[in-house]
């Protein structure tokens, strides 16, 4: 710790005649080797530490500026060696600024009772009218808020969960602001009980209050004009800019939120990108994309999702309040000017067209295409499974990624065929063939909880999925050997804790763990779940051995058998390339591509083979 001394008489006198005044000199303490000459036009009131003011502080490339303090009121706060601050309207109090920053142009910077930082505030995701469900600090992941919503009735889990993470805040949770090394704050009007991490940077935003900006050495927080944030966390290399306003929000890793988009109440993870439009009680998994003014996400939850403009989501099913909510399970799309009416569960890798008013559930449809006309609901099963969206979708999400490593805190796993989505394609071909098999007359539409499938959609959903099976089969089977040991976890259902997929069993154990006090703190959940997250593999192994148990009979694997199954992967893989091509082709006959983008866009198909 630096050791501080007071002023020196010669000191007070320099100070003096360069324009500051002191409530108290004897309260106004320095480093040993202070110099007062870089100090001028400053007011002191309270407890106010100073250290050193020996190097220039760039200000743009190639522009530098002596650090130093000019034309500010200063009150019980601490200030580190380096710093320029200068044009201070109002004042600066009760806060601690690290060494090196440049803080310019700030009307008011404060911490007041009762401050939270953003930290341990309890907010409702999903039903918009309920209680708190997240509780929101530092580090939260995708993969947390998602069991945090998901066992939210478990109030033995919430319950320990919740003092978990307030003994982790209670820990490191500071007694006033504090401003990191290396960080730049210009033309900001206010900050009040704002906590900034190292190397972040604050540029002409209208207002922080109670807020975290929390990143590590090189992903660093960006705040640009405009911006307004209440009870906000943004953390782990992401921005918010161009007049964006966040109230109850946690903003985290190499997420952007931009261009006068506004949220409330709304979490953001892992590359989400929203601009101009609107959120309100949404849970944003990894790659939510919204870059519409006319779209407004409520009351949803959402991963590797895509919003076309005008997208609409409803949560008022009549009167008794915005009480609903609706999950677009990962993958899934909607269409510009589609309206769902919430509640609504929407299946893996599906397109969501025109207004849905029927509240479906096609979680055991995925890849579909599910179509309202306002009354009814139309679904095409399997088909989105070979459109080239869905190509390109599966294929860019893992080059986009752009956090670093040390801000991958929110587990990802990017198989697109995987058992959480394979356990779906299952049910989703058991019910076309029921409905195929109990009505054998040549109807035009089957009914599917309220939704029309027609006869030939129907009769293409089936071979659609039996497609993707033997793909998914075929591909794990060429990673494994015969004699492989196929141990029992990872059989049955799965989850995707938005991004992370776990077998419920694991899921299971981890809240029991937490329940039970044996996962004690939040560093150990973290580990629990990464032990989940590295395990995939063999449990994915346990899967496909059941799966392969259950739809062919086989106890146990030979060779042969193995051989045949890849085969048998290799021919529905093909087939697959052959259906997007098919697409591809239909799309420039209408007219929209270019002929150098589709035959590229072929070649990249031919070298998948």
């Amino acid at each position: 710790m630096e050791v501080h001394r007071i002023l020196t008489e010669d000191e007070i006198r320099i100070l003096e005649d360069n324009g500051c005044i002191a409530q108290d000199w004897t309260s106004v303490y320095v480093s040993e080797d202070f110099s007062p000459l870089y100090i001028r036009n400053v007011n002191f009131y309270g407890d106010v530490f100073l250290g050193l003011f020996e190097k220039n502080i760039e200000l743009s490339n190639g522009f530098l500026k002596h650090s130093g303090i000019r034309n500010a009121t200063l009150n019980n706060v601490s200030i580190g060696d380096n710093c320029l601050i200068e044009n201070i309207p109002n004042f600066i109090s009760n806060y601690t600024i690290g060494e090196e920053c440049c803080i310019i142009n700030v009307c008011v910077m404060q911490t007041t009772d009762g401050a939270t930082y953003g930290e341990g505030n309890m907010i409702p995701v999903l039903n918009e009218a309920g209680s708190g469900n997240v509780l929101l600090y530092c580090g939260l992941t995708s993969n947390i808020a998602a069991l945090m919503v998901a066992h939210y009735n478990d109030r033995e889990f919430v319950y320990a969960l919740k003092k978990m993470i307030r003994e982790d805040i209670d820990r490191r949770i500071p007694e006033r602001s504090t401003i990191g090394d290396n960080v730049k704050i210009v033309n900001v009007m206010e900050m009040t009980n704002t906590n900034v991490s190292d190397n972040c940077e604050i540029n002409g935003s209208c207002r922080l209050s109670d807020c975290t900006l929390y990143s590590g050495l090189e992903d660093s927080v960006y705040i640009g004009s405009g911006v307004i944030c209440e009870n906000t966390i943004i953390a782990d290399g992401s921005a918010v800019l161009n007049g964006a306003k966040l109230y109850n929000c946690y903003v985290g890793e190499s997420s952007q939120i931009t261009n006068g988009f506004t949220a409330e109440n709304s979490l953001f993870f892992a590359n989400t990108f929203m601009g101009n439009g609107e959120a309100c009680a949404s849970l944003c998994g990894p790659f939510s994309i919204s870059h519409h003014k006319s779209t407004l996400l409520i009351g949803g939850m959402y991963s590797f999702y895509n919003a076309g403009s005008a997208t609409n989501y409803s949560n008022h099913a009549y009167k008794m309040g915005p009480i609903h909510y609706g999950i677009l399970e990962r993958g899934s799309k909607t269409a510009s000017g589609s309206h769902v009416l919430f509640p609504a569960t929407i299946g893996s890798f599906s397109v969501c067209l025109g207004k849905i008013t029927t509240n479906p559930d096609t979680s055991s449809l995925p890849f579909s295409y599910v179509i309202g006309d306002g009354r009814n609901t139309y679904i095409v099963p399997c088909r989105n499974i070979i459109s080239v969206g869905l190509y390109r979708d599966v294929s860019k999400w893992q080059r986009r990624d752009v956090r670093l490593l040390c801000s991958k805190k929110s587990l990802i796993n990017y198989n697109w065929l995987n058992p959480f989505t394979i356990n779906e394609i299952k049910q989703g071909k058991e019910i076309l063939e029921n409905l195929r098999d109990k009505i054998s007359e040549n109807k035009g539409f089957y009914n599917y909880k309220g939704c029309k499938i027609s006869s030939n959609s129907l009769l293409r959903g089936i071979s659609l999925y039996s497609m993707a099976i033997d793909m998914f089969i075929g591909k794990v089977l060429k990673t494994h050997k015969a004699d492989e040991l196929c141990g029992t976890t990872g059989a049955g259902i799965w989850h995707d804790l938005l991004g992370l997929l776990l077998p419920l069993v694991v899921e299971e154990n981890i809240v029991s763990g937490v329940k039970n006090g044996f996962t004690d703190s939040v560093a150990f959940l973290i580990r629990r779940l990464k032990e989940g997250s590295d395990n995939y593999s063999n449990y994915l192994w346990a899967y496909t051995c059941d799966l392969i148990k259950t739809i062919y009979g086989i106890e146990r694997l030979s060779e042969s058998d193995i051989d045949n199954l890849v085969e048998k992967g290799e021919i529905a893989h093909k087939e697959w390339l052959n259906e997007i091509r098919k697409d591809a082709e239909k799309e420039y006959e209408m007219g929209d591509v270019e002929k150098g983008v589709l035959d590229n866009f072929i070649s990249q198909l031919e070298s998948d083979r």
